[in-house]
């Protein structure tokens, strides 16, 4: 999803009714080509409203069951269109240490194994976003209010509280537990960017030390050979994208390696030596392009320099040489394939429970150290569940264009039939 380049919240794309009637017919020709399911059935909305009654006086009580960590500075960042707030970030300076707080929402509170709401969520696996149109993993209401980081209001969540060395980066300390936070503000990406700037602005002091945070993260994991593809990027979705790989890799690790458990963990194979050749061959080939020859021991480092010193109009050429040859990342059991284009040993995911079935097993796993779905089939079918939704949103998007709509618009601004 791409944010308002100035940050404005305009109205939705208007089309006429006959215009609205065909993307509206097409689009659910789509949901069905794809099997993605559009409304709940009316017993997961029933128990989605039943589990969602007294929530605030639930909270209240489980204050002293959980760490409370509301006295924290919080915030979210995400696209100005975005619907539910799963993730949210609080940062210290801990002498010369930084000490990070990653919050999840705990959905997995409200959605356990045994319900219709959990059933429906194994057989949807993913959210789906389209422009202007988003078919949600969990109901609603759910998605939307009870379990979302929204501002101002108490929520239960799942934090990562993560204390780094101030030189290395590494964990001097890791600890996952249940917790009840506040957010102070939802930014988009646009906002943030704006309060960088802006040393008077809310936020400006946590903003700018998560993002001096960030960007060493970011510049070390590209010294171990992670891969880059959008080096260009701002500095709120670098943000973002290092806090939440951060946490993900550390509950991963923590699930591996200290208590020896299975869970879903995202698997992304290597391409083979001769793919690569190609690749780094095509890119060698397009005007203007050079690859530094002192990366090439390492094909995600030689990609790397190649697109930091690229003409911009070769950027999207570099990206897609490199991925025709990148096989698909894919959920396992069994995390020792390694995660090749983040140059990670093992990986999984955590920070999305709102829109991810693996992370929502993950929450699960560990709180409770019981795997509650059989996992060889959920990382199957959530593999396959995913690259649908990812089918979905690019035969959507080129449906928009064929009609004249350009869909990065309507994916800010919705769509408005109006009567002609």
């Amino acid at each position: 999803m791409t944010d308002q380049v100035a940050g404005e919240e305009r109205g939705p794309v208007q089309v006429d009714e006959v215009l609205g009637r065909q993307i509206e017919n097409r689009r659910a020709d789509l949901l069905e080509k794809f099997e993605i399911p559009d409304a709940f059935p009316e017993e997961v909305i029933d128990e989605a409203e039943e589990r969602s009654t007294g929530i605030d006086s639930e909270i209240a009580e489980a204050v002293d069951e959980r760490v409370d960590r509301r006295d924290l500075t919080t915030f979210t960042i995400d696209p100005v269109d975005a619907q539910d707030f799963d993730d949210a970030i609080s940062i210290e300076q801990d002498g010369d240490d930084y000490r990070l707080w990653v919050h999840i929402a705990d959905v997995s509170h409200y959605v356990e194994p045994g319900t219709t709401m959990w059933d429906e969520a194994k057989r949807r696996a993913t959210s789906v976003y389209l422009p202007g149109y988003t078919i949600h993993m969990l109901p609603p209401l759910l998605a939307e209010t009870v379990c979302s980081l929204v501002p101002g209001e108490e929520r239960l969540a799942h934090t990562v509280e993560m204390h780094l060395d101030g030189e290395t980066l590494s964990f001097e300390s890791l600890e996952i537990y249940k917790s009840v936070i506040q957010s102070d503000e939802r930014l988009t990406y646009t906002d943030a960017e704006r309060r960088l700037d802006d040393p008077s602005a809310s936020l400006y002091t946590a903003l700018d030390m998560v993002y001096e945070l960030a960007e060493r993260m970011h510049e070390q994991r590209k010294e171990d050979g992670s891969l880059v593809l959008n080096p260009r990027r701002d500095r709120a979705h670098t943000i973002v994208e290092e806090c939440m790989l951060k946490a993900n890799k550390a509950v991963t690790h923590e699930l591996m390696w200290n208590r020896g458990i299975e869970a879903m963990y995202r698997v992304h194979p290597q391409p083979t030596p001769d793919e690569w050749d190609k690749a780094l061959r095509e890119i060698q080939e397009l005007e203007g392009v050079s690859i530094p020859s002192d990366s090439l021991d390492d094909p995600r480092k030689a990609v790397n320099a190649t697109l930091e010193t690229a003409p911009e109009r070769q950027l999207n050429k570099i990206q897609r040489a490199v991925l025709r040859v990148m096989p698909r990342a894919m959920y396992m059991s069994d995390p020792f394939g390694g995660h090749h284009a983040l140059a990670f040993e093992i990986y999984g995911h955590f920070t999305s429970p709102i829109r991810r079935l693996s992370d929502l097993v993950n929450h699960w796993i560990v709180e409770t150290n019981e795997i509650p779905i059989r996992l060889d089939n959920a990382c199957a079918h959530a593999s396959e569940r995913q690259q649908a939704a990812e089918r979905c949103e690019r035969e959507y998007r080129q449906l928009l264009q064929e009609v004249g709509l350009d869909p990065n618009e309507v994916n800010n601004r919705g769509l408005e039939v109006i009567e002609t």
